[in-house]
């Protein structure tokens, strides 16, 4: 690195904006002047989060500063103050005390006198620790008190999210209003309902219509984040969360799920008794009596359980055609079925579905392959390949392959319950005796 490279960063929280007056613009200003003279033949970039907690180390600019100090590509640090690049005490002086002078990297505060080059061999005494503390313990009791703040306005049915679902919009005050263009869609799944129609059969009459889903609704009007090739069908799920939703005939519903922990990005769901619920307040596309009418009629169809199931290749199979998760279904014979497209006769994976054996043994065929060409690209790069016999090493690692297929067919079968926990314990020692043995034969 020919030239002394200098980052700036630079953090602004919602908080801050509320309650400080060190704007983005002030803080580059600021720094920009520091960094004025400070050595010779320099290049300065900027690292600018906007809007982010300085809780945790989950913001975009400082990852890519971070991953940059990683790469040896920064000479020097400088923020307005510790508060700046941190507010989590254990954190920042991990940061500042282990993995920068690491890197060589020199760290500078400016609003706390703090430079590194001057605190080699020392963690800077305790008036930097102190500092550390109290930035940390100042952030998390404003995030409590500005938490204490929204969940007051939820409870008066003040706060809004602006984020409603499907037959609703967002007004200029963020309150919510009834979208003309679908409601009437929203009515008729409350019609049909009552009329006796599962929520199967309305996902197919509402497809042969040519209605728009939700979420591709939502990504029509411009709205970021949806992927339409994911949402293209309505289907059985969609159909049933708009008539559960209590939100259609007026209901104010907030708190559903609430932060971990302060400074934590990880959200947890709440029972329904936590959640604040206001009825009458929003304008309703249904009236109360259909509502609940809809949803009686609802629950006198037989629902099968739809507790979780685990298996091995959960979420890891996907349609060729439509690029959709293919369902799990438990049968006699379980297969993977693409439900995408059941609506549909035209589309090319229509009805498809694939038995766990086929699957199983195109997987087993995928792998025996690319091991034999594992194995044979490392015999060749260590000049091995005269000295092996290649037919004799791939017949060892089919066996291999085969045994730790049926160490997977015996565990599923515990799972299910179709054997017992002796039974299976035996039989996986056996089957690990066996690999065992065939990797002895390997090595010889």
């Amino acid at each position: 690195m020919s030239k002394y490279v200098i980052a700036l960063y630079i953090r602004l929280s919602i908080e801050d904006i509320k309650v400080e007056s060190m704007s983005i613009d002030s803080q580059k200003a600021l720094l920009h002047k520091y960094a004025e003279g400070l050595a010779e033949d320099t290049e300065i970039i900027e690292y600018v989060d906007n809007g982010h907690t300085g809780l945790n180390f989950e913001r975009p600019a400082v990852q890519e500063l971070l991953n940059d100090v990683q790469h040896h590509k920064i000479n020097c640090i400088i923020v307005k103050d510790f508060s700046r690049f941190g507010r989590n005490s254990i954190e920042v002086g991990y940061f500042t005390q282990q993995v920068f002078p690491l890197y060589n990297v020199r760290f500078i505060s400016v609003a706390d006198c703090y430079d590194s080059n001057e605190h080699k061999g020392d963690t800077g005494g305790m008036e930097v620790s102190v500092k550390y503390l109290v930035n940390e313990f100042y952030s998390r009791d404003l995030s409590m008190k500005t938490r204490t703040a929204k969940y007051a306005k939820m409870r008066r049915g003040e706060y809004y999210s602006n984020n409603y679902p499907y037959g609703y919009l967002s007004d200029n005050n963020g309150k919510p209003v009834i979208d003309k263009a679908v409601a009437y869609i929203v009515k008729m799944i409350f019609d049909l309902t009552i009329e006796g129609k599962s929520a199967q059969d309305i996902a197919t009459i509402l497809y042969k219509m040519n209605i728009s889903s939700p979420g591709q609704y939502k990504a029509q009007r411009g709205k970021t984040g949806y992927n339409i090739s994911n949402c293209k069908n309505w289907s059985r799920n969609s159909i049933l969360n708009i008539l559960k939703n209590e939100m259609y005939m007026g209901m104010y519903i907030a708190r559903k799920q609430v932060v971990q922990d302060i400074g934590s990005r990880k959200m947890v769901k709440l029972d329904e008794k936590d959640w604040i619920k206001i009825p009458n307040h929003f304008p309703a596309i249904v009236s109360e009596d259909v509502f609940h009418k809809a949803n009686e009629v609802r629950r006198k169809v037989k629902i099968t359980s739809t507790t979780s199931q685990s298996y091995p290749l959960r979420g890891k199979v996907y349609c060729g055609c439509c690029n959709h998760n293919l369902h799990y279904m438990k049968r006699i014979k379980p297969i993977y079925a693409c439900r995408y497209t059941v609506y549909d006769e035209n589309e090319p994976c229509y009805m498809f579905d694939i038995t766990i054996e086929e699957l199983q043994g195109i997987l087993f065929d995928i792998a025996y392959n690319r091991s034999k060409e594992i194995l044979e690209a490392f015999n060749k790069s260590n000049g091995n390949e005269a000295h092996n016999d290649s037919d004799q090493v791939s017949e060892i690692e089919k066996k291999i392959a085969e045994y730790q297929q049926k160490k997977q067919k015996l565990y599923e079968k515990f799972v299910s319950e179709e054997i017992s926990l002796d039974k299976f314990k035996s039989l996986k020692e056996q089957y690990n005796d066996e690999i065992y043995h065939c990797e002895q034969q390997r090595t010889i």
